[in-house]
Order: structure tokens, then sequence, then C-alpha cells
């Protein structure tokens, strides 16, 4: 008979830990399979006008002292942004800077011979005319680019409808399937929800000839396209 006296505490505890780790994978390898569990997914799409407009406005400086070249975009910019403030309206246009770089140019000998440097105004809102018009205000920066999106608010309303149309889609599909599998119903196991839209959104036309000249009224001509949203309901149910 071994005596029991011989062997470590230590060693004693590193058998006991591996005692319970294979009764735990025995245990583990006896328990059932789910048995009659259907994977399946539903999507709602909803298709809806974009309606959030964003201009941005450049200014691009050069020349050989970089001071002078910053101190030429700060003013730029500060002009544009006082205009554009007059007439900013929360959510409708709200007014915002964008990048400000200053970087060295370099010779065909390697060493800088002068800085150019970049200044970005942001409009962004819901009321395009407000927006447009602002921007062909703006004398001291020039058009950079357009796009369109959806307002948080838009969104939350389209995610919603998109999401109720999923889920309807995912329990009808979860009943049709379980009967023609022979089963008389279902019950939800799991579920997971995830939503995205796809933009498509429109180029900026030409700057027409009034909004060149710098008049009040003037109005840049822009046109949003529309955004799909989808949102797809994906899960599990149990046939019963």
């Amino acid at each position: 008979m071994t005596d029991m006296t011989l062997f470590p505490h230590a060693a004693w505890r590193a058998v006991a830990t591996a005692l319970a780790i294979t009764a735990c994978s025995a245990s583990m390898a006896a328990e059932p399979q789910p048995q009659n569990v259907l994977q399946l997914s539903a999507t709602g799409t909803v298709e809806v006008q974009q309606d959030l407009l964003a201009l941005s406005l450049t200014a691009t400086r050069d020349g050989s002292d970089a001071a002078t070249v910053q101190a030429q975009l700060k003013a730029a910019l500060e002009t544009a942004l006082n205009e554009a403030k007059k007439t900013a309206l929360a959510g409708q246009l709200d007014v915002r800077t964008g990048q400000f770089g200053l970087y060295p140019r370099y010779g065909t000998d390697g060493r800088i011979n002068g800085w150019q440097g970049t200044a970005e105004l942001v409009l962004e809102g819901r009321d395009f005319p407000r927006i447009t018009q602002a921007a062909a205000r703006i004398q001291t920066m020039t058009m950079g680019n357009v796009s369109f999106g959806l307002s948080r608010e838009q969104r939350a309303k389209v995610e919603g409808d998109a999401q109720s149309m999923a889920i309807e889609r995912f329990k009808a599909k979860a009943s049709e399937l379980a009967r023609g599998f022979g089963f008389s119903g279902y019950a939800l196991r799991e579920v997971s929800v995830n939503a995205n839209d796809q933009g498509f959104p429109q180029p900026l036309r030409m700057l027409s000839a009034r909004a060149k000249t710098g008049a009040a009224d003037a109005q840049l001509p822009v046109e949003a396209g529309r955004s799909t949203v989808i949102v797809t309901v994906s899960g599990s149910v149990q046939m019963r």
C-alpha cells in the first residue's frame, strides 16, 4: 500500500484538479445536443429621400514663409466662418471647421523651398437653400466636397420602420418553416438585429453664373439622392 504521507500537499491538489476537469468534461460530453433548432434571418428594407446636406469649402495657400501661409489661411477661414454664422440655425445650418494643415514643399534637391496649406469649413444641415446660399456668399474659400445623408431623426424613424418589417418577416418565416418541417410552432432561442444604410449621393453640379458673382440670393444647384436603410434580424428558433 502506498503511503499517502509521501506525496506533497501540492501534488495532491494537482491530482484533485485533474480529476475535477475530467469529471466536468465527461459531464459535458454526456449533455445532449439541441435538436430541431432552425437558423434563419429576415430583412426589412425602406428607401427614403436623403434630408441632410454637407458642403465643405476649402482654402489653399502657398508661399515661402510658413508663418505667412498660416496667417493667410487663418484669415480666409475666419472671414468665411463669420459669414456662414450670419445665417446659421441649429439643425438647419450648422457650421464647423474641418481640416487645417500646413506642409513643407520640397525642391528637386530634396530641400524645403516653401510651404503650402489647406483650411476647411463645413456647412451641414437640413435646410438646403439656406446652406447653398451661405456657401455662395463666401468669397475667401472655394467649393470642395458635397455629400448627402440622413439626419438623426430621419434615420431613427426609418430604422424603426425597417426593424418592424424585419421582425414580422422573421416571425412569419419561422412559422412557415416550422410547419413545413411538420411542427406546430416554435420558440425563440436567440436573436440579433443589425442595421445599415446604403446612400446614393448625387454629384454637385457646377456653380451657376449668378453664384459666381456672389449675389446675396445666389444658390448653388444641388440635388439629393435616396438612401436605402436595411435592418436584418437573424437568430435561431426551437421548433416544437
